[in-house]
């Protein structure tokens, strides 16, 4: 029962930093108890799919950022607070590439492929629950016309 209530309180706070994913800019409940419920000692990796607006598209004024840009500026924004966040809390890169193209299946819309390794979950629960990371996430929402993550456990 105590561990529920952890798990609980965990969910809670982190649908308070980036809301309820109804709007697909973050995760959703079911998916934070997902992620929050894992085995911690196992490793994860997260595929990302990114489809780049043309022009970012804040929903709140951000200190400091007088013209919001491209998506891509907005992505760049994130980006150089995300990729140096993710190795201090022990993940890595495996891949960040422009997507190009699908060989098998149906059809992708994305502008940018990152697969990203966590040695174990609270290593990838520590990234989302990083004070910098957090303040960076506005700037990915901003950038994404359209994004899908893909969980992947060993």
């Amino acid at each position: 029962m105590k561990a529920n209530k952890k798990l609980e309180k965990r969910v809670d706070q982190l649908v308070s930093w980036y809301g309820d994913g109804a709007d697909g800019g973050a995760p959703t409940r079911m998916q934070w108890h997902h992620i929050v419920g894992r085995p911690d000692d196992q490793p994860v990796t997260l595929i990302n799919f990114f489809k780049l607006r043309d022009l970012a598209v804040y929903h709140e004024r951000i200190a400091g950022l007088d013209d919001a840009g491209t998506g891509q500026d907005a992505f760049n924004r994130y980006a150089a607070v995300s990729m140096p966040t993710l190795e201090k809390v022990g993940g890595r890169f495996l891949l960040v590439a422009p997507f190009e193209d699908v060989l098998i299946g149906a059809d992708e819309n994305c502008d940018l492929v990152a697969i990203g390794s966590y040695p174990n979950n609270e290593a990838l629960l520590a990234l989302f629950e990083d004070v910098d990371y957090r303040a960076a996430y506005s700037h990915r929402v901003a950038a994404c016309e359209q994004q899908k993550v893909i969980v992947v456990g060993s």
